[in-house]
């Protein structure tokens, strides 16, 4: 096809060089000899030459050449021209070739929009499909996709649906094309419902349309919804391809079911697709998040690939399992082949440094942070409040917070929620003054942080306070603050006010909430609710029937900046004869003084001769033992545990190791039970100074300085959740400085 051409003096002034660098079968004085001119047909020569072009000079002299022989306002060449200049990414001078063309057709206009659209200048489709309504010329079914796809990517929700009206004005409601581009708009614009309108009035639906509508419910988290759509489409004629599996592979991700995609697995690897770099890294994340963490690392050394999208799945993957060193591990080999890391992949690795415990390595995550790109980010500045928490060290945490310029609600929050982890709770009020004086408003984080800090300070009244006040700023309390009063109220020893709060819940009570309240019972050696202590021993019988075990427990001890790890009664240590005689000679020292082990909590189907030695044989006193023999005086022991410690027996004989320790040593302690770090302040320790603590561990927290001449001894125990047998997760933390 051929467009009219007229003869303008155009703006263009090339001069005449030559064409090099292009294998031409003729000269263009040849070309255009009139013994030649009517045997070639210009258009096709020109556009054979366009597409042997891969530089601007070519373009160049092309274009000098049509100036030569009065061809520059042909429209089909010069349309053509246009969608060359943008694959060789001369953009602009497409743009100048369009702007120089006098009577623009609608090819014109695709061609130039199609342009931009391919290098995502998404403002400039909008602004030239304007440019083109003002010029009254008529889209088409090629012109519409293009701008559709710009108006989801900016987003432009009210655009978008001025150009939906102008679909139906120019007669394309029926066109598969132009409603699939639709479809796809109004789905990333999180407008599902009438993506979904679309989808249900297609006649003629293909794989595009079944795999637009999938991705829309699977990326705005309506994972089921996805998969019912994709069992529609595997009862219709239309075959998924690997695009489609990449969307169904991340439902089933979401709703952690690995069976069903591990079918899909097989299946692309029977349509032969198991290697598109997309697929792999959605099974991946696919085995990541349901917890096959190896198999999801086999997939990710299969590929060897440096995208960082890949890198930061099986980075999450790993810290969100609880392999925080395998991530460490991966982020660092990530830095070291130069692979740039995003916001995720250092969120990620906090996360991970957080769950490691590590003040070193917290540290060393922060200094990282500090001197990259992502110091200002407001969601890893907050990450890394958290991380210092979480790693023993509010102050540090408070640093950070300092440093941040404009606090948002989640950074006071983190903050507030840090010092409530430590028990600090007239300073969680105070910051939380600052924060209304601020003007900013809480959330329901703010409040579980406030009641935690008031639970662990023993200031009931204040956290009672709080959670009454959480109606006046439109909060609602949801089971984690339910737990937190009956926490405040079990822990004061107002067991029967926890208990009554409980039965007026305006929602059913969850395992945390009963979870406080029995473990206040045990603190306070009541039995009130002893029969549900006989339920947790008939569901440990029950699982050991049916094979099935809780997570094993275990003890990190970062001696000289490196992690140990020890079990139960574990022997595999190089020094582990060594281990196993200093914890022989601190059980002595501890019988010398009166210690008898508590076995109230230990495995009931043990007698009590089994019970002590199983007891003494924890993960944490091994660990203790293991740094005492590894370390000199004043050095920092951090243990890290991964399950909850029993009250009685672990904390009080480690109160005694430490008192009894070298001559008698004075003792910071600081326990983190149920999420919180609770601190117990400057005071000599010994036996009754022990039991007065433990067996009254909440009504008062000791401030009392007294001289000592023998080394300080920090030990901060902490744990997450409520109690193990509640299947909930647990954390212990312990960190000592002898």
């Amino acid at each position: 096809m051929s467009f009219p051409t007229t003869i303008k003096q155009g703006a263009f002034k090339f001069p005449p060089p030559p064409l090099k660098n292009l294998n031409f079968p003729f000269t263009f004085p040849q070309l255009f000899s009139s013994s030649s001119r009517s045997s070639i047909d210009a258009e096709s020569f020109y556009t054979s030459l366009l597409e042997k072009s891969s530089h601007k000079i070519h373009l160049s002299q092309i274009h000098n050449q049509l100036y030569i022989h009065g061809l520059q306002n042909n429209g089909f060449i010069i349309t053509k021209f246009i969608h060359v200049s943008s694959n060789l990414k001369e953009i602009g001078y497409a743009r100048q070739l369009f702007d120089e063309f006098p009577d623009k057709y609608v090819f014109l206009w695709n061609a130039i929009i199609k342009g931009y659209s391919m290098y995502h200048m998404l403002d400039k489709v909008v602004e030239m499909y304007s440019r083109m309504q003002r010029a009254f010329v008529s889209p088409d079914t090629f012109t519409f996709p293009h701008v559709l796809k710009a108006c989801g990517g900016l987003p432009a929700v009210g655009y978008g649906r001025a150009v939906h009206a102008q679909i139906f004005r120019h007669g394309f409601e029926d066109d598969v094309v132009v409603q699939n581009a639709l479809l796809s708009f109004y789905v990333k614009c999180g407008e599902n419902y009438l993506g979904r309108i679309i989808f249900e009035g297609l006649s003629n639906k293909n794989v595009v349309s079944w795999t637009s509508i999938i991705s829309g419910y699977a990326q705005s988290g309506q994972p089921m919804e996805a998969l019912r759509i994709f069992r529609d489409m595997r009862g219709s004629d239309v075959k998924p391809d690997w695009i489609a599996l990449v969307s169904v592979l991340k439902a089933y991700s979401d709703v952690e079911v690995l069976s069903q995609g591990m079918c899909l697995h097989g299946s692309a690897i029977k349509i032969g697709h198991e290697f598109e770099p997309d697929l792999q890294i959605a099974l991946t994340s696919l085995y990541a998040k349901c917890g096959q963490v190896m198999a999801a690392k086999s997939l990710f050394d299969q590929m060897k690939s440096e995208n960082v999208i890949l890198w930061n799945v099986m980075i999450s993957g790993f810290a969100k399992n609880g392999h925080a060193n395998e991530a460490l591990e991966l982020f660092t080999e990530m830095i070291s082949r130069n692979i740039q890391p995003d916001a995720v992949t250092i969120q990620s690795s906090v996360l991970a440094s957080a769950q490691l415990g590590s003040l070193e390595q917290a540290k060393w995550m922060d200094n990282y942070v500090d001197n990259s790109k992502f110091k200002d980010d407001l969601i890893i500045n907050t990450a890394l409040i958290d991380m210092y928490a979480k790693c023993g060290s509010v102050e540090y945490a408070r640093k950070v917070f300092n440093r941040i310029a404009d606090k948002d609600v989640v950074v006071w929050s983190a903050m507030i929620m840090g010092y409530g982890l430590h028990g600090w709770g007239r300073e969680a009020i105070n910051l939380f003054n600052e924060m209304k004086d601020a003007g900013v408003r809480p959330n329901d984080v703010t409040f579980l942080g406030l009641i935690t800090a008031c639970s662990h300070s023993g200031l009931v009244e204040e956290g009672w306070e709080f959670f009454l006040s959480m109606k006046d700023y439109g909060v609602e309390p949801h089971q984690k603050h339910f737990a937190g009063v009956v926490d405040l109220l079990g822990r004061a020893g107002y067991l029967e006010k926890a208990h009554n709060f409980i039965t007026v819940m305006p929602v059913e009570p969850g395992v945390s909430v009963w979870g406080a309240l029995l473990s206040a019972c045990k603190v306070h050696r009541r039995v009130t609710l002893a029969r549900m202590w006989d339920g947790v021993a008939k569901v440990r019988v029950l699982m050991k029937s049916k094979g099935l075990n809780k997570d094993l427990g275990y003890s990190n001890i970062e001696i000289n900046g490196k992690l140990q790890t020890f079990r139960i009664g574990d022997k595999s240590h190089p020094r582990s004869d060594e281990i196993y005689k200093k914890l022989e000679w601190l059980e002595m020292r501890l019988l010398e003084c009166g210690f008898t082990t508590d076995t109230e909590s230990a495995l009931h189907d043990l007698d009590e001769e089994d019970k002590e030695v199983t007891l003494c044989n924890h993960s944490e006193r091994l660990a203790i033992a293991c740094g005492l023999i590894s370390t000199s005086p004043g050095t920092t022991l951090r243990i890290t545990k991964n399950l909850r410690a029993c009250l009685g027996s672990e904390i009080s004989q480690i109160q005694y190791q430490s008192t009894k320790h070298e001559a008698g040593i004075w003792v910071l302690m600081q326990y983190r039970d149920e999420k919180h770090f609770v601190r117990i302040k400057d005071r000599q320790w010994n036996t009754s100074a022990a039991e007065e603590a433990f067996n009254n561990p909440t009504s008062r927290y000791f401030t009392k300085l007294m001289p000592c001449d023998s080394d300080e001894v920090d030990i901060c125990m902490n744990w997450r959740s409520t109690i193990v047998e509640s299947d909930v997760e647990d954390h212990c933390r312990i960190i000592f400085k002898i």
